[in-house]
Parts: C-alpha cells; sequence; structure tokens
C-alpha cells in the first residue's frame, strides 16, 4: 500500500513539475472580440496580424524592433526607462500609480472598469508578466 501510494505521489510531483514549466496560448479579449494572442513561444498577434515577441529572458519585440523587458520581478522597461510593474496579484503600475489589475480568472480591469478577458492565463507569475507586456506595449488605449 505505502509502495503504490509513494508511486502516486511522485506521478503527482512530476506532473505538478511539467504543468509549471510547460506554456499555453494566451488569448486576449477585448470587447467581446479576439484582440491579440500570446503563443506559447513568445510570438505576439494584434489584430490577427504578428506584431511582436516576448523572448523567454523577457526581452519584447514590437515589429522587430526591442522595445522593453520584463524583469522576473514584474518591473516593465520600454527603451530602457522603467514604465511599471505587475505585482505577484496582478495590480499593475505604470508610473508608480495603479492603473488596473489582471485577476487570476482572467478578468482585465483599469482604472476600475473590465477591459478585457485573458483566457489560459494567470497560473504562474510569467503569464501574468506576459500578458502585461502586451498590455503595456502592444496597446495604445491602455
Amino acid at each position: 500500500m505505502t509502495r503504490h501510494l509513494l508511486s502516486a505521489l511522485a506521478l503527482v510531483v512530476s506532473l505538478s513539475a511539467f504543468t509549471g514549466v510547460a506554456r499555453a496560448d494566451i488569448t486576449i479579449y477585448r470587447d467581446g472580440s479576439r484582440w491579440a494572442v500570446i503563443e506559447d513561444d513568445g510570438d505576439v498577434y494584434v489584430n490577427g496580424s504578428r506584431a511582436g515577441q516576448i523572448e523567454d529572458d523577457g526581452d519584447v519585440y514590437v515589429n522587430g524592433s526591442r522595445a522593453g523587458q520584463v524583469e522576473p520581478d514584474g518591473d516593465i522597461y520600454r527603451d530602457g526607462s522603467r514604465i511599471g510593474q505587475i505585482e505577484s496579484d496582478g495590480d499593475l503600475y505604470v508610473n508608480g500609480s495603479r492603473v488596473g489589475q489582471i485577476e487570476n480568472d482572467g478578468d482585465i480591469y483599469r482604472n476600475g472598469s473590465r477591459w478585457g478577458q485573458a483566457q489560459s492565463c494567470c497560473i504562474s507569475a510569467s503569464a501574468y508578466q506576459r500578458v502585461a507586456a502586451v498590455l503595456l506595449m502592444f496597446s495604445s488605449g491602455f
């Protein structure tokens, strides 16, 4: 019995470790329509067209040029200057002021109003960071 329990526990731990590493495409909806997709390889599509990429090291490219960086601690940089931060609870700050939140169910709020929804999001800090990078680097309305 103990042997089976240990085997089952090892399987659960293995699967948990795997799901922590694996990423899925994140789809961001705005006004009920698909606005952006962050593919699991980091490619970013906005309104159906490839707009850039978020690399594993946090570098953000817009239209082929390096536009910024998302640091592991959640700091977000554009053109070398810190413009914001995404906290582990999803709170999003720009220039020191809280401007929105990405909730763990994927709902996105801007200044207290629901702005959109991110599907397949918010299971890890890196998912929050990728969504925040798209909101701040690829959307003129956020």
